[in-house]
């Protein structure tokens, strides 16, 4: 059951650093001028979190790309990690085909499926994760390895501690943060929720709806401050009463950002109905970024059990997989 899977988001953070630890690692042959994470979905999220929470600390530029190719600039000076929970994402299998062709340093994140086996038969680095789950649900296993490969060759700092000092902070506050998540979902279940948070957050919201469309198979969208303050704040002249606004609030944003979020807000409150803050809590950026992805999944997760809707299932993207497969 996903409220399983969700649950046991702590535990998954701490097997994954365990994971970390044990990983084989390569030093590449050439210096590292730059990073690519390939990756889509639940396995591609966590490179865009990754990216925003060492922005101010990484020594070389790091790009996530989520499709099928790659940028020219890829080659022997480039880490490009391949991260497919499934191993068998086909954008990523091409994207690691391309990498290959192109003499980059790879290391893959996966469970299993073709990418392990063409890692190995190319002589790559992998770090196994455990399998038979839905991706969604394995973003510990795969963000912690992100963070790790990054830290081993001397892109950022190692995020160990502030994984294990988050995993105390989630397992003591879980059964509020699902009371929390449950009265959330209740106010959601009839409005189509509008996600809102700054740049350097963007991956959580991004995160937040993508649980909502797979888990409680409902439509939303999500834009980030202070991006959405030049073109998307123009459609708010009108009333939404069908629209839940959600705002995702570092307790340290930027000076701007801050006073950006508190003018947005009343015309926000102008035009819908419900408009709801979500503060941060932790005390360091990661720390905080877990706790909003946890809260997120359990609000999704309340909101499939009060629509009465499979929380597992995918049949559509299973069958847009089966149509591809056949061309």
């Amino acid at each position: 059951m996903m409220n399983d899977l969700i649950k046991n988001f702590p535990a998954q953070l701490t097997e994954a650093v365990e994971i970390a630890h044990k990983s084989k690692l390569h030093k590449a042959s050439s210096p590292i001028h730059n990073v690519v994470i390939c990756g889509l979905g639940g396995s591609g999220i966590g490179g865009t979190i990754v990216k925003e929470t060492v922005l101010h600390e990484a020594t070389v530029p790091i790009e996530v790309m989520k499709t099928y190719v790659l940028p020219r600039y890829v080659n022997e000076n480039t880490l490009v990690i391949c991260s497919s929970y499934s191993g068998n994402t086909e954008e990523t299998l091409e994207s690691f085909s391309v990498a290959l062709q192109h003499k980059a340093h790879i290391v893959c994140v996966t469970s299993g499926g073709k990418l392990l086996d063409m890692a190995k038969e190319s002589g790559c680095d992998a770090i196994v994760i455990p399998g038979g789950m839905p991706p969604r649900a394995c973003l510990g296993y795969s963000l912690t390895q992100l963070f790790h490969i990054l830290a081993f060759y001397g892109i950022a700092t190692e995020h160990t501690s502030q994984i294990t000092s988050a995993v105390k902070m989630l397992t003591d506050n879980q059964q509020t943060l699902m009371k929390a998540a449950e009265r959330m979902a209740e106010v959601l279940k009839n409005h189509t929720p509008v996600i809102y948070s700054t740049a350097l957050n963007e991956g959580v919201a991004i995160r937040f709806r993508q649980q909502l469309n797979e888990n409680a198979k409902i439509l939303c969208w999500h834009h980030a401050i202070p991006e959405m303050n030049h073109n998307e704040l123009v459609g708010w002249s009108q009333e939404y009463p069908e629209i839940a606004v959600l705002m995702f609030k570092d307790t340290q944003e930027h000076s701007r950002n801050e006073l950006r979020i508190e003018l947005c807000k009343k015309i926000f409150e102008k035009y819908a109905n419900i408009v709801i803050e979500i503060p941060s809590k932790g005390t360091h950026t990661l720390e905080k970024k877990l706790y909003w992805i946890h809260f997120g999944d359990w609000v999704s997760w309340y909101l499939a059990e009060q629509r009465q809707v499979d929380a597992m299932e995918v049949k559509v993207i299973d069958q847009l997989k089966n149509d591809l497969a056949k061309k």
